[in-house]
């Protein structure tokens, strides 16, 4: 048995003796001793730690310890980001099991289609010649066949970057097309031997879209995880919105079409059922099933074409679909006849394999059709539904991709009942969790947890001694038309006060790329490399980009508001251009939106605000992550002090940090009055106003 918690984090316990420059820090033990009590009495806890607390090892330790204690408590952790997960398993948990005296295991859980299958992979090279579709994706099937000789553990996530992607369908495991213990692999299976090493496990780590993906399989009496006991969902901030979409249905052009092109793609003749040909050429039920792909191709067209219309009615501009059946759906029919033609194809073969290959196909078109079904006559309750249409891509004269999808509006009742209500303890925790000083009540209303125990810890940063946080007054307000001419010039003066080093923060790609195209002239002069978030490449690629020139300047939206560590005086300057409010015609927005309105509620008070609140709070945290960290944030929008709600903005900056003027308020007197006579001032009609929006498209 461990020694208490606290025991193991003090200054001269045996983590600071093996983990060189380790710092005892009161906030850390406060929170293990909380997740340690929590886990004792099967207890719900929602726990804030602000940067730098160390709330990694604040839950790993308490939870070990439990498992220690009681061997058939299974534990799982949640993460939403792959690095947070990449530094449990790869430095915090070997760390740990050097400091904990007794043996524990802890596996990293990945989706099955994550694992490659080596009978699949076998099948697939036998058949390249009439499987692929060209020479690229022949080339993408031979560096699979490369790195599955050398690959360890046969994840994609080891595997090199194919030109190709859509390759690794054909090789990786899926349930409906395994052979279990009567495949020749079986002893060497991949998945097979993840499987038995989740199920032997002490404690489970896995993303929230997994756990809540098993959430919603569980509801139906299936499940991919092994009865655990425990559960800790750090990055807690993200759970409602990646329950929502886990939850609701989602079906895209995209995925249509690839399953399509898997069975025959008619420009190469080449794929599963062309690899069918050499067997069973002339057979009436190969026709058949060639005819129906073909009358689905026909349907699929037709169906997201309509679609594709009806989303571009102006009146249709949010996509939200308000009524049940907005354009026929030849979709369903046309899958399930097609799904019939793989049945009755498969009960001919002959070949064990083949029928493997072709009963997964039939699955897949089957649940194509009931998913466009439910969708079109919005058969599950409590859903927002509605219709996206991404862009074209550049240089092509198609009309872009659509995406037909629901979500659950209020995911509290299916988390109380299928989370919160069940045996053992559920801990949440995030460096943004409230909304304001012990303040828990938007995220624990909104995930349906009743009267759960909840602790904010503050951060051990010095903040009003590294940071500082200035407001430009002068500037427009975001819904001024004078306000995306003057952004520009106010983002080049602020980077060149710090030399570069700046993340510029936006809330939509469209404002983000017309401040960039405007900026980037005057930021190049002076020697600044531009860097935009999904122009200039990959998220990954561009933060690497952004590590490596200290001088460097970062235009980024969603993403880069939340979960990105750049340590160091790499980043030195936040600007956020605008308060980072929902857009309000979102179809999930407006659904919440009238479910509070229904209750009497206000949404602008007790949704829109709470949450840009939170969003800002992991936008100001991007700045400091060590405490040798220093800079400033740079807000851009004054409504932070001259509307009623900028309280509330203010009230989540770290303690002691005050928000000053950018100029000397000498020199500003008229601007500078906001500063004196906000706090005191009732809120105008203009607080009640719509500030604004949030944009990830």
């Amino acid at each position: 048995m461990l020694p208490p918690v606290a025991n193991l984090l003090a200054p001269d316990g045996p983590i600071a003796r093996r983990l060189s420059g380790f710092e005892a820090r009161p906030q850390q033990i406060e929170m293990a001793s909380a997740v340690e009590n929590a886990l004792k009495g099967g207890e719900r806890l929602f726990v804030e730690a602000g940067t730098g607390t160390g709330k990694s090892f604040a839950y790993l330790l308490p939870a070990i310890a439990r498992l220690l204690e009681r061997r058939e408590e299974k534990i799982v952790i949640c993460t939403h980001t792959i690095s947070l997960q990449e530094q449990l398993m790869d430095k915090d948990l070997p760390l740990l099991r050097a400091v904990v005296p007794d043996e524990f295991t802890a596996v990293l859980v990945k989706g099955r289609a994550n694992y490659l299958s080596k009978r699949r992979l076998r099948l697939a090279v036998e058949r390249e010649t009439r499987l692929l579709a060209d020479d690229t994706e022949r080339h993408s099937l031979q560096q699979i066949e490369k790195w599955a000789a050398s690959t360890d553990d046969g994840t994609l996530a080891t595997l090199p970057q194919l030109k190709r992607p859509s390759v690794w369908d054909h090789v990786q495991s899926e349930s409906g097309n395994c052979l279990g213990r009567r495949c020749p692999t079986h002893d060497e299976c991949f998945y097979q031997s993840a499987r038995r090493r989740m199920e032997n496990a002490d404690l489970l780590v896995c993303n929230h879209a997994l756990f809540f993906s098993d959430l919603a399989l569980r509801m139906r009496g299936a499940g991919f995880l092994p009865p655990y006991r425990h559960v800790i969902l750090d990055e807690a901030h993200t759970v409602e919105d990646v329950a929502a979409e886990h939850f609701g249905l989602r079906v895209s052009e995209g995925r249509v079409r690839h399953l399509l092109r898997m069975l025959l793609s008619e420009r190469t003749n080449r794929g599963v059922l062309a690899s069918l040909a050499t067997t069973a050429d002339g057979d009436p039920a190969l026709r058949d099933a060639l005819s129906a792909r073909q009358r689905t191709e026909t349907a699929a067209n037709a169906f997201f074409d309509d679609l594709h219309a009806w989303r571009s009615i102006p009146a249709h501009g949010s996509g939200r679909m308000v009524g049940p059946e907005v354009v026929d759906n030849p979709l369903t029919p046309a899958m399930k006849e097609l799904a019939s033609t793989l049945k009755l194809l498969r009960a001919k073969s002959t070949n064990e394999t083949e029928e493997m290959e072709l009963g997964s196909l039939a699955a897949r078109a089957t649940e194509v059709a009931e998913s466009a079904s439910m969708l079109m006559e919005q058969a599950i309750g409590g859903c927002v539904y509605w219709v996206d249409a991404m862009p074209a891509r550049r240089g092509r004269r198609d009309r872009g991709s659509v995406t037909v999808a629901c979500a659950a509006v209020d995911v509290g009742p299916i988390l109380r009942e299928q989370l919160f209500a069940r045996e053992g303890s559920v801990i949440c925790t995030s460096a943004t969790l409230a909304t304001g000083p012990d303040d828990f009540s938007l995220v624990t209303e909104r995930l349906g947890a009743e009267a759960p125990i909840t602790l904010q810890v503050g951060s051990p940063f010095d903040f009003v001694r590294q940071m500082r946080v200035f407001v430009d007054p002068h500037m427009p307000e975001p819904r001024d038309a004078e306000y995306q001419d003057r952004l520009a010039d106010r983002i080049v003066e602020q980077v060149r006060a710090t030399d570069g080093g700046a993340f510029v923060l936006f809330t939509s790609n469209a404002a983000m790329s017309a401040a960039a195209e405007k900026a980037r002239p005057g930021l190049e002069a002076a020697g600044h490399q531009v860097l935009v978030q999904n122009e200039t490449g990959p998220r990954s690629l561009v933060l690497q980009r952004f590590r490596d020139d200290d001088r460097s300047v970062l235009f980024g939206v969603t993403s880069f508001w939340q979960g990105v560590d750049v340590r160091g005086q790499g980043l030195r300057n936040v600007i956020i251009t605008r308060l980072p409010f929902d857009v309000p015609d979102r179809p999930i927005v407006q659904a919440r939106h009238e479910m509070i309105e229904e209750r009497g509620g206000k949404p602008f008070f007790e949704d829109q605000v709470p949450r840009a609140v939170i969003r800002f709070k992991q936008g100001v945290g991007r700045l400091i992550r060590s405490s040798e960290d220093t800079g400033r944030v740079v807000v851009l929008d004054p409504r932070i002090v001259t509307k009623g709600y900028g309280r509330s903005f203010q009230a989540a900056l770290p303690e002691g940090v005050e928000i000053e003027p950018l100029e000397p308020p000498e020199t500003m007197v008229e601007d500078y009055d906001a500063f004196d006579e906000w706090s005191d001032s009732s809120p105008s009609p203009d607080d009640f106003e719509h500030p604004g929006g949030f944009d990830t498209l």
